[in-house]
């Protein structure tokens, strides 16, 4: 992670903030967001050096994603779905290739993919879908091999950054072996690629999180990997893009609602009172633990990925942060009072976005779920009720 990353994200955040009721109010996209965010060159954040990027580690992105939230949580969630994707490409090392049996020519598309993305591209995540939610093992959207590539089928929803994204990372079961779920890299120009405007949501209403229709034929290098049935396995090893990145943005929402709240509070000479400031001061204790829950996390991820007390930790950091985010914008809506409540005021949409936190995956139910299991000595990856993934 280099710190011009980390000041760019910095220097940008109050323009994200200045933009960010208005896309709230109309729930469109800041497509002008995105335009600073490239220009910043940070859709290059997890790409290696050798290809043109920044070369963050996760505990550098965790720092810029926390950051771009303190100006507008919407942009700063859209942005966690393209590191997820360039970060989990990125992490697939000679090593690692070579245990999962990746060809060498996945390897090189996988090269291109994230060059790709130094220079400008960005990418999308198309995984839940109703009724399955994020669980890769209850999808019905299905691919099947054909000459030259894949055939991708289904209905994909919550798929942030609808309409805008250049590619969207699909995952999808094999329509001839049903427990084998693969990953794609699907250009949004392809035919049979359709947007179904449904994103009107409660908060984080500029993600544009719209339902994304596939009947597609892809070139057979868009199988992330070059080996089907790598998604399961990619879960299982690095559950933190899937887990504690979202844990980094809601960090910063919950930030973002402290910062607000002084504001409001000082203007409004509300800043005398004992019991405002108690909670002012709650709030700000309760911000910098779930910041140090993320921060260790991310340090276990850098250090030892994959390791048993390190994905405690992506869990952990995963389920302070949502209950966190919450708690703290409901409880600085209070001390402002009643007038923070008008649509318009930074801390009614910053408690309404803040309140998504517990609701995107895992939960904070399954993630207590999770460590519950952790901490009595079973595998909380394949003891619960459910399939995690």
């Amino acid at each position: 992670m280099t710190v011009d990353a980390l000041a760019a994200a910095r220097r940008l955040a109050p323009r994200l903030a200045a933009r960010a009721a208005g896309h709230d109010r109309d729930g469109s996209f800041p497509v002008e967001d995105f335009a600073d965010l490239r220009a910043a060159g940070l859709f290059g954040l997890m790409v290696p050096p050798a290809l043109g990027g920044l070369g963050a580690s996760f505990a550098g992105y965790a720092g810029v994603a926390s950051e771009l939230a303190r100006g507008n949580g919407a942009t700063a969630l859209v942005f966690n779905m393209h590191a997820s994707v360039t970060g989990a490409l990125g992490a697939l090392t000679e090593e690692l290739a070579e245990a999962l049996g990746v060809p060498d020519e996945a390897l090189a598309a996988r090269d291109r993919l994230l060059a790709e993305a130094a220079a400008g591209a960005w990418y999308g995540v198309a995984m839940s879908e109703r009724g399955a939610g994020s669980r890769l093992s209850k999808l019905t959207t299905t691919y099947e091999a054909v000459d030259g590539g894949y055939h991708i089928k289904g209905a994909k929803t919550f798929c942030s950054g609808a309409g805008h994204a250049d590619a969207y990372l699909v995952a999808a079961r094999s329509a001839a072996d049903g427990s084998v779920v693969s990953q794609f890299l699907v250009p949004a120009a392809r035919d049979g690629l359709h947007v179904e405007p449904t994103w009107d949501s409660l908060g984080m209403r500029a993600t544009a999180s719209h339902d994304l229709h596939l009947d597609v034929t892809v070139p057979a290098d868009r199988l992330l990997g070059g080996v089907e049935g790598l998604a399961l396995v990619v879960a299982q090893l690095m559950p933190h893009w899937l887990v504690a990145s979202y844990a980094a943005v809601y960090v910063g929402v919950a930030r973002a609602a402290v910062d607000a709240a002084v504001e409001h509070l000082t203007a409004r000479g509300l800043d005398g009172l004992p019991a405002v400031r108690a909670r002012v001061g709650r709030a700000d204790a309760a911000t910098a633990a779930a910041q140090l829950a993320v921060t260790e996390a991310a340090r276990r991820v850098d250090e030892a990925p994959g390791d048993a007390e390190t994905n405690r930790w992506v869990w952990r950091a995963k389920l302070l942060a949502g209950t966190t985010a919450a708690e703290v914008a409901a409880s600085m809506v209070e001390a402002a009072g009643t007038s923070a409540t008008r649509r318009g005021h930074p801390l009614e949409r910053l408690y309404r976005d803040a309140r998504c936190g517990s609701l995107h995956p895992a939960t904070s139910d399954v993630c207590a779920d999770w460590l519950g299991i952790a901490a009595l000595g079973g595998d909380p990856d394949r003891d619960g009720s459910a399939p995690r993934w």
